[in-house]
């Protein structure tokens, strides 16, 4: 028969890559850990991991097994949690992993009032520009940028029509001057992040139907999304960010749109989750309001004067550039 807390531990050592560290988080001995999976592997007759001296790694079907044991142990905790209320009542334990820019300074006061609403709820963020595995990491859900390649995951859309755009301040735009055309961009000072272990300086466009690719450089390159838009309030340079980062400094006047007339790059905001049984009431609740408040912040990209003028004022601009 297979033990709930062998299952626990596969699912810790899959995540955590180490028996040793799956141990220490249970408090428990590594020898325990090991004894644990070994009698799993005896139950399921197929070897889940594959060990040396210096690595761990699944098998092929310690991978096909992993969705299936995760979904085990979260069907018995919503279970636990039914038991203990109501389906409308708000509880649980909650873990996010969230964009660096986004979850600081648009999703944490909503979730934070979400919080202080719900007492019930108890909650872990990860702020973070790599994007979490949903099915290996210890998190329920994932709030990501871009179109998911990943068919397994489920999907819920929270900002469908959001685009980058390119902004800089208004004292950096005095001292070098407005870029008039992508092309200007090679000569300006651009600012760089990585995202998910890998510099962002391809800087993609719609245009004519087709994507026009620019590769920027840059002296100035961070690993936290929310640094390049403070460095670009700060006027040292170009930056090319989704504009529910950015539009606040927009509005305030810290940052000025360029080229408002060429279309952004589409990267359209989702909250992820690995199965769709994992959406409890309060991932529904939490999903509806700040579906809201962002939408609130897309439309404003749309009524923003510098685009609504870039529109009327550029009659070549559509012939050119296909939105």
């Amino acid at each position: 028969m297979i033990r709930l807390e062998d299952v626990t531990l596969f699912v810790r050592s899959a995540a955590l890559g180490s028996f040793s560290s799956a141990a220490r988080e249970a408090d428990i001995l590594p020898g325990q850990v090991s004894a644990a999976i070994n009698r799993l592997e005896r139950e399921l007759n197929k070897r889940l991991f594959a060990r040396s001296t210096r690595s761990l790694r699944l098998t092929a079907e310690g991978e096909a097994w992993l969705p299936y044991a995760q979904e085990m142990l979260a069907i018995l905790q919503a279970g636990a949690e039914r038991l203990q209320g109501s389906d409308d009542e708000m509880q649980g334990e909650l873990k996010m992993a969230i964009p660096s820019d986004i979850g600081r300074n648009i999703i944490l006061p909503a979730i934070t009032a979400f919080c202080a609403k719900h007492p019930g709820i108890s909650l872990r963020i990860s702020l973070s520009d790599q994007v979490s595995d949903v099915f290996r990491d210890p998190v329920d859900i994932a709030i990501r940028y871009g179109r998911l390649e990943n068919s397994s995951y489920v999907a819920l859309p929270l900002a469908e029509d959001n685009r980058r755009v390119l902004v800089a301040s208004p004292a950096y735009l005095q001292q070098f001057g407005r870029p008039a055309q992508l092309d200007d961009l090679l000569a300006h000072h651009c600012l760089l992040f990585t995202l998910n272990g890998q510099v962002y300086d391809k800087w993609s466009f719609p245009e004519n139907g087709m994507k026009r690719q620019l590769t920027v450089s840059s002296r100035m390159l961070c690993d936290d999304a929310d640094l390049v838009r403070r460095w670009a309030v700060a006027g040292m340079g170009v930056a090319y960010k989704s504009w529910i980062d950015v539009s606040s400094d927009v509005l305030a006047g810290r940052l000025e749109v360029i080229l408002p007339q060429q279309p952004g790059e589409s990267v359209p905001l989702n909250l992820v989750c690995p199965h769709r049984k994992q959406f409890s009431p309060a991932i529904r609740q939490l999903h509806a309001l700040l579906r809201e408040q962002l939408k609130g912040i897309t439309a404003l990209m749309h009524s923003h004067p510098a685009f609504i003028s870039a529109t009327v004022d550029s009659p070549a601009a559509p012939q050119r550039l296909s939105r």
